[in-house]
């Protein structure tokens, strides 16, 4: 009796201590991380957010993209900006895609104005994406904040874990499962295709001109179809892009769902969200509820926002306070 106490509690005391390892890192960022170094952070970063978007609405997404695309290699801390042939923003999955650096430039060198060396480049990635959502129409959320920047990029990490828009529903899921992800998160944040574009290379192969069965993708609204064979003819280096949400082109909403219930999601990896293939029955019970209640799209994609902006940052003496997002200091 005493020996299974004994292990009973070792049990116990196991359990919980992988707990505090789980909880640690999310209780080293908190909300206001900047409260006494940099209070103004937050005002400075909306700013310089809301002037580019009067620029490029479209770059909103851009600055979403950002965040995503730098959370899913070495967890978030800033090393897609960094430059160098080496660098993650090379990457296939990121050439002629990722985009916003010059933005980011700007609205570091404002922040560095305010409270130099204080405020890293991976937190004002993701302090810039809500900015982005919200300045589109889209929800808020409290971005939790205290993450320090990366010293190194991982450009082969990028070529592997990025999601890419030919990918299947499944690889998807297991890619963002990778990152403590689960089908909710996929989503959720797949709604992120409500604001931004994507180029001709990414879906053309869904058009018959392209198709190497010769017909067009059947999970392709026909309609839609033929208007982007007319966007992206035989012969085109497939630089041109078309809108996400045709409904929508810029503003934040739930129309993307409501697109893939019709057959009009742009990429085959928004269209397998409403697929009845490879077992997805919950991503489509997913697409059908956001389609209906856009405020339990914005809510869960703000908690997924969250949960991405906490894989794997760097706190503490970890890494750096990058004077220049693009290097190292």
């Amino acid at each position: 009796m005493e020996s299974r106490r004994f292990f009973s509690s070792l049990s116990l005391l196991a359990a919980l201590t992988v707990l505090c390892l789980c909880m640690g890192v999310r209780s080293q960022l908190s909300t206001n991380f900047y409260a006494e170094s940099c209070p103004n952070v937050f005002k400075v970063v909306r700013r310089e957010v809301a002037d580019a978007l009067k620029n490029e609405a479209r770059m909103a997404a851009s600055l979403l993209r950002l965040h995503f695309h730098d959370c899913f290699v070495n967890g978030c801390d800033g090393s897609v900006l960094l430059d160098g042939s080496d660098g993650e923003k090379f990457a296939f999955p990121n050439q002629n895609s990722v985009r916003g650096f010059d933005v980011v430039d700007s609205i570091k060198t404002a922040v560095e104005n305010e409270c130099s060396e204080t405020v890293s480049c991976a937190d004002i990635l993701a302090i810039a994406a809500r900015d982005a959502v919200v300045l589109s129409g889209g929800p808020s959320w409290k971005v939790l904040l205290g993450r320090r920047d990366g010293l190194v990029a991982n450009q082969t990490g990028a070529n592997t874990n990025l999601p890419a828009p030919f990918h299947s529903i499944n690889t998807i899921k297991n890619k963002f499962a990778a990152v403590g992800l689960d089908t909710t998160d996929v989503v959720a944040l797949s709604g992120g295709h409500t604001i931004g574009r994507a180029r001709c290379v990414a879906f053309r192969s869904r058009l018959l001109s392209f198709s190497p069965t010769g017909s067009a993708d059947p999970s392709l609204d026909s309609t839609m179809a033929s208007e982007l064979q007319s966007l992206c003819p035989q012969g085109d280096d497939g630089s041109t892009a078309a809108a996400l949400d045709r409904s929508s082109v810029n503003a934040f909403d739930n129309h993307y769902f409501s697109n893939l219930l019709n057959q009009r999601g742009l990429l085959s990896s928004d269209q397998g969200l409403f697929s009845s293939d490879e077992g997805v029955a919950a991503t489509k019970d997913l697409v059908e509820a956001y389609s209906k209640d856009a405020g339990l799209f914005f809510k869960d994609f703000a908690n997924s926002m969250i949960k991405m902006g906490n894989i794997s940052p760097l706190t503490g003496s970890a890494g750096e306070i990058r004077k220049n997002c693009r290097v190292v200091n």
